[in-house]
């Protein structure tokens, strides 16, 4: 079996070769209903998913509007005008013109206000918090009138410095509900982590809890936010929530403007504590709803604006379409609340569907806590991260022998690329007739490229299929679409879920950097796939520039290199990733030392507490070594792709652009990296 360039040593013929799951051809799944909904309009006589896919892309206005229709969006005014088609997604056009609504209207609008939207499941607790769709918007309006009480508007600011919980989802749909934008970042983020995001957009609101837990350990959270705050000078309100802790254990008294939850809410009341009116701002499909961020590879990480009604319309296709969901449905995914997969799971609400929020380690108190919840609560569409169905694997874990699972019907896997033994635990060892949804996209467009399809087959190895409207390609350097081998991962057309713009980019020169420098005209995601033209299936293959990405925690070296170079022991720091021939990620951080000072194991220690401290355990570099020399351009950049390349073993022969060439030399055969 011959490894390929990218060091996989998967034979992909026999990837190929191998179904593990087939669709029930008796389905009448609501990818089949949108395909016979096509076909009447349009006189066609569509059969295959691959067909489907080709009209999405080539017809792509008449899809969108057929999504939007058969997805039920709720407006108050309906759109002029699709989208332009004569415009490239480089010129980012505006989609649906003219009409008016509301995202948290559109997850709020059901009938069924008994029904249950919500289960929180805490690590620090066995009792299971619900939560009706009738309470939601009950609480939502309460956060919304509290937040309008302090001058919240549309277009302000509001972030959360949260877990995931039921205050996230109630705070971000009230911001919502108001034409405000929401934007968060999860709780084991450091001061640092967190004022590089959150001080670029200048928030109005704060929510924050007083401490979590994590690992079976109580983790204070007041000395961070002190921190955060001080660092936020636009704040006019801190809310805290005491969460882990009583209101007593908690002294807000160091923090300016701030309020404990139950207090902030009380605002919001009327006269003789009547609840208020929920009101639902009608804003155009184009309007700020999330602010995202970028891993920060080369600076402060850049701020991506994701519109109303693009993450609406994109999420309902992908859980609808794709995942084939209902309000039956009940589906958790394991992410914090500054992953992108955090904004997606919340969407689920628009199906109807009910949320499992679970906040903790997806290891504690036993390994099998989330196969327990499945069980519990009925869960029918379960979500990870590849890492974590590793783990199990290599804990020789089978749920399927301690476990009914019964009502599951997908697993959906996203953070990694989910190697093919992966798929031979899942339905050895976890449920045989499972759809095991490999789904892969990004913060850039806060959804999916690819991904999960209840209409074709599952392979070993391959996310089965490129998602309706997503025109798809993997080119070469050359800009030529290459098929079966590894290319550039490109998308031609626009989308609607693509970012509206950067904030504080005012002529969007770092957006079309960041996405349309490598080909005119043409989106460049930055990774690396193969399309399997046989199966219609994709192959990721890793990042293509020098994000890190170790077990699925997408970062940026700079984020390090922020840190580390603040030793005076260090004079030059180079952080990049090694992959083994799993495609496994682990970050390695070479130090450069300043004069008179020596390689220590102490300052080992020190700069991974400094940067567990600042930004997470996760962004902990697996390595840390000494190194002589560290490779610039002529123009002074940093290269990390570069000695990626010499780690996996690769010759770099184009060494003109480089100022110190042979300092690559360094990092060949290095012992310590062998054998991974």
């Amino acid at each position: 079996m011959s490894k390929d360039a990218d060091g996989k040593s998967e034979n992909i013929m026999d990837m190929e070769s191998k179904v593990l799951w087939y669709p029930d051809s008796k389905r009448n799944t609501q990818m089949d209903k949108f395909r016979v909904q096509i076909n009447g309009n349009y006189g066609l006589n569509i059969v295959t998913y691959h067909d489907l896919y080709e009209w999405s892309v080539e017809n792509y206005s008449d899809f969108w509007m057929e999504v939007w229709r058969f997805c039920g969006i709720v407006s108050s005014k309906t759109f002029d005008e699709v989208v332009d088609t004569s415009k490239q997604i480089s010129d980012v056009p505006e989609w649906f013109k003219g009409a008016r609504l509301n995202y948290a209207e559109n997850l709020l609008k059901h009938a069924d206000q008994d029904k249950v939207a919500l289960y929180a499941a805490t690590e620090a607790n066995d009792e299971i918090l619900k939560v009706t769709f009738g309470q939601l918007r009950k609480d939502v309006a309460l956060f919304a009138a509290a937040m309008r009480k302090i001058g919240v508007r549309p277009g302000d600011r509001v972030v959360g410095y949260l877990p995931n919980s039921v205050h996230a989802v109630e705070a971000m749909l009230a911001a919502a509900s108001i034409g405000a934008i929401w934007s968060s970042t999860s709780v084991d983020f450091g001061v640092n982590g967190v004022l590089d995001r959150f001080s670029q957009i200048q928030p109005k609101l704060i929510f924050s809890v007083a401490a979590v837990v994590y690992n079976g350990k109580t983790h204070d959270h007041m000395e961070k936010l002190c921190s955060v705050v001080e660092g936020l000078p636009d704040l006019q309100k801190v809310v805290v929530i005491p969460y882990v802790r009583s209101k007593q254990e908690v002294d807000i008294s160091k923090l300016p403007n701030s309020e404990f939850l139950d207090d902030f809410l009380a605002s919001g009341l009327g006269e003789g504590g009547q609840f208020p009116q929920l009101e639902f701002e009608q804003v155009p499909f184009s309007h700020p709803l999330f602010i995202m961020y970028s891993s920060g590879t080369t600076g402060a990480p850049k701020c991506m604006v994701h519109s109303a009604g693009g993450s609406l319309i994109q999420h309902l296709k992908e859980h609808i379409l794709h995942g084939n969901m209902t309000s039956s449905d009940v589906i958790v995914y394991y992410t914090t609340t500054g992953w992108m997969m955090w904004n997606w799971l919340v969407s689920a609400l628009a199906v109807g569907a009910s949320v499992v929020l679970y906040d903790g380690s997806p290891l504690m108190p036993t390994p099998n806590v989330l196969w327990n919840l499945t069980d519990q609560l009925g869960i029918t569409i379960f979500g990870t991260g590849a890492k974590w169905l590793s783990v199990l694997q290599e804990r020789n874990l089978k749920p399927s022998e301690t476990h009914s699972l019964q009502s599951l019907h997908t697993i959906l896997s996203t953070g990694s690329p989910l190697k093919p033994q992966s798929y031979d635990y899942v339905y050895r060892c976890i449920k045989s007739d499972v759809l095991l949804g490999s789904i892969s996209g990004g913060t850039d467009i806060v959804s999916c490229f690819m991904g999960q399809n209840v209409t074709v087959p599952v392979y070993r190895g391959e996310i089965q299929t490129r998602n309706l409207g997503m025109a798809v390609e993997a080119w070469n350097l050359d800009g030529k679409p290459v098929w079966g081998e590894s290319g550039e991962l490109v998308c031609l057309k626009p989308i609607p879920c693509q970012p509206t713009h950067f904030w504080n980019d005012e002529d969007g020169s770092k957006y079309h950097k960041a996405y349309f420098s490598t080909y005119p005209g043409v989106w460049a995601h930055g990774d690396y796939c193969k399309i399997n033209l046989k199966t219609g299936g994709v192959v990721m293959l890793g990042r293509s520039d020098g994000t890190l990405n170790p077990n699925g925690v997408r970062f940026g070296s700079s984020e390090i290199y922020n840190i580390v170079e603040a030793f005076e022991e260090v004079s030059d720091s180079l952080c990049v990733p090694q992959y083994n021939s799993d495609g496994e990620e682990r970050v390695i951080l070479f130090l450069k030392m300043a004069s008179g000072h020596l390689f220590m194991p102490d300052l080992v220690s020190k700069i991974k507490g400094a940067i567990r401290k600042a930004l997470s355990a996760r962004h902990v570099p697996a390595i840390i070594l000494e190194t002589r020399d560290i490779p610039y351009t002529i123009s002074g950049k940093k290269v990390e792709v570069a000695v990626k390349q010499v780690l996996a073993g690769r010759k770099v022969l184009q060494r003109g652009a480089f100022s110190n060439p042979d300092s690559l030399d360094l990092y060949e055969n290095i012992p310590e990296l062998q054998n991974y």
